[in-house]
């Protein structure tokens, strides 16, 4: 597509198998970050890969912008429903973006709490530097998955940070959406040289004219 700046795709794959090497509970990882992990979730297993993809994106990639997707949590359907994903950043301007990006594409996306200094809590382990899993159910489950991944790259980090949980919209019955590929694609697209990315992305542009603003809140008068 074009894309001018220094683009990767980190591919976070595992197999989820039994075998003698499975993890189990009470285990303690040591993740590439060099963070270690109290076990207490053996189904709360594919942040653990993420954590080491964001963190390899981190040291060994250089990047300054760091986007994770996956079919994170089930309380992400709960939280956010089945037309739209959720997103947790350490940014403002890219939760917006990422919320404008979805509206311009079709992919729909709604923000989480982000709170590390109340959530993060949640995996405190008194073995480890975190448990894998939160402590209550019941406490934003979906934000609390998503700073368990921003942890190994540590929420102190000066680069953008956008974790956004896919759940519940990648299938509508037992067919696939192919929900994310036009979210990337419009949410990065002012990096590209395609104009019909340029025209769609929230990023990169000077945003709406105030005549356009006042045509549209217009209609929005009209429609109400």
């Amino acid at each position: 597509q074009g894309f001018k700046d220094n683009l990767h795709a980190v591919f976070c794959l595992a197999e989820n198998a039994v075998g003698p090497r499975a993890t189990r509970p009470d285990d303690i990882h040591v993740l590439y970050s060099g963070k270690t992990v109290e076990i207490n979730n053996t189904d709360a297993e594919g942040r653990l890969i993420l954590a080491d993809g964001v963190a390899y994106a981190c040291k060994d990639l250089g990047a300054d912008i760091i986007l994770d997707m996956a079919t994170l949590t089930g309380a992400q359907g709960i939280a956010t429903g089945k037309y739209h994903a959720a997103v947790l950043t350490n940014n403002e301007e890219w939760e917006k973006a990422c919320v404008k990006a979805g509206r311009n594409c079709g992919d729909l996306v709604h923000p989480l709490v982000y709170c590390p200094e109340l959530h993060f809590s949640e995996f405190t382990s008194a073995v480890a530097d975190m448990k894998n899993s939160v402590a209550d159910r019941d406490n934003t489950p979906s934000s609390c998955a998503g700073l368990f991944i921003a942890s190994h790259i540590g929420f102190d980090w000066p680069g953008v940070w956008v974790h956004i949980d896919i759940a519940a919209p990648v299938h509508a019955g037992e067919r696939a959406t192919g929900y994310g590929v036009a979210l990337l694609l419009s949410l990065f697209g002012g990096a590209s040289e395609d104009p019909l990315l340029n025209l769609v992305s929230p990023l990169g542009c000077n945003g709406d004219s105030p005549h356009e603003e006042m045509e549209r809140d217009s209609k929005r008068r009209r429609l109400v």
